[in-house]
């Protein structure tokens, strides 16, 4: 048995971080990079080594990659620089001292004591509140346990119906068509991936999947899963339509996990709420990645927004931000905020944050597949939605990063073929429209 898996609950630890994940694995990473020397310990509740999420809805599902391809780092790694991993214990209730120290007692009644706190303890999938929900083979794909079960379904299966047409259910769904499943997607709102995308880049999505053979129905309203057995067998539509289905997938979003924070007092508002420096609200804990609530990061937001951000690009970013504190020092969120989704042979990447647009400009050049939407407040470019369009994506988030613009009546005057970079201006080069 290695040290960094023993599961040593009694061992005195410098950090404890809650919450085996990209932030929590991060930040692991990040404080030894800084020269933090004190001991820490990554805790988890899963009974698996920290791994990567974002492909277990396409290529580990599809068997293009094994197990060991999504491991974050090898046993050796974490021995080496001293964190211990703790795998397989869910921490209940956190007893914490005025000056940061306290023990983090798990459901098994182990405890965990520490000097500093950090919650990196994400997010959880939205159940679906219908009769039949409890069916077996209705599934959600948020973890490796979820990942694992679909998988050991999906042979004996002929029929899937994916509920929500977000990122995991467009990612899911073209994964399950490609391994020869009759896959239809159910969508309650009036487009695709409304959370996330304006307008023309879901009408675009809608198309690009529909000619792919893809069934997507919007505005489905779900009366209950039938079953037989325990089973399974469809889903019932309200007009009475029943989609036969061995496996019902359903992605409707996903909770921040906030019940620690709320038993230690800790300020809660769709997620843990952070300062820019990734401190909670007693000023020693730390909250990073899916289940914190910070301020905007994009430099230019209006002051006060604050945004709960799900991405691998966000929990590596806001850990490095609290790596920092947690070694007494002040660093701004530095990164703009980027996001991708790989659906069928469709690679979307989003640059910055769309929140508050007020102007759209759509790219679109159909003889090489691509397509981008910029997006603008007041004149300014805030994000941009760029399909098979890296030179795009990457150009906007340049843009971003360095205070340009690239003004929308030039993007609009442009050739498809003219690369966005030449456009972008200095933002005091240019006339902004009021």
């Amino acid at each position: 048995m290695t040290a960094s898996e023993n599961g040593s609950e009694n061992a005195p630890t410098g950090l404890l971080i809650i919450g085996a994940s990209q932030s929590g694995v991060q930040l692991a990473i990040s404080l030894r990079a800084l020269g933090f020397e004190e001991p820490i310990t990554l805790l988890g509740e899963e009974n698996h080594r920290p791994y990567q999420r974002p492909a277990l809805s396409k290529e580990w599902l599809q068997g293009e990659v094994g197990n060991e391809s999504l491991i974050f780092r090898s046993a050796e790694y974490w021995d080496e620089h001293n964190v211990t991993i703790v795998k397989d214990q869910r921490i209940v209730r956190v007893e914490k001292n005025p000056d940061g120290s306290g023990v983090a007692v798990a459901a098994s009644g182990a405890e965990f004591p520490f000097k500093r706190l950090a919650l990196t303890v994400g997010a959880r999938a939205r159940k679906m509140a219908v009769d039949g929900a409890d069916l077996a083979g209705v599934v959600y794909l948020r973890n490796a346990d979820d990942a694992l079960a679909l998988k050991a379904m999906v042979g004996d299966a002929t029929d899937v119906v994916v509920v929500g047409g977000g990122f995991i259910g467009l990612e899911a769904a073209s994964s399950l068509k490609k391994m020869g499943k009759n896959v239809v997607l159910l969508e309650h709102g009036s487009r695709l991936v409304g959370r996330a995308v304006g307008e023309e880049t879901a009408e675009f999505f809608l198309d690009a999947h529909r000619a792919r053979g893809l069934d997507l129905r919007l505005q489905a309203r779900i009366a209950r899963f039938t079953g037989s057995d325990g089973a399974v067998t469809g889903v019932e539509l309200e007009d009475g339509t029943v989609l036969p289905a061995q496996i019902v997938l359903v992605g409707i979003g996903v909770i921040p996990n906030t019940e620690l924070a709320e038993q230690m007092g800790l300020a809660v508002d769709n997620g843990i709420v952070v300062d820019s420096h990734a401190l909670a609200s007693d000023g020693t804990t730390v909250a990073v990645g899916d289940c914190a609530n910070m301020p905007n990061p994009v430099p230019g937001s209006p002051a006060g927004e604050r945004i709960r951000l799900e991405s691998v690009n966000n929990a590596i970013e806001h850990a490095k931000v609290a790596a920092y504190s947690l070694m007494g020092r002040r660093e701004d969120y530095a990164g703009i905020p980027w996001f991708w989704s790989n659906q069928a042979d469709l690679k979307l990447q989003i640059a910055g944050l769309s929140m508050g647009f007020d102007e759209t400009v759509v790219r679109r050049d159909d003889e090489r597949g691509k397509f981008s939407v910029l997006y603008y407040r007041d004149g300014q470019v805030i994000a941009a939605d760029c399909v098979d369009a890296p030179l795009d994506f990457m150009a906007v988030k340049n843009a971003l990063t360095k205070g340009q613009n690239i003004p929308a009546a030039a993007v609009r005057d442009a050739a498809p073929d003219v690369q966005l970079k030449t456009l972008a201006v200095q933002r005091d080069a240019q006339d902004v429209p009021a």
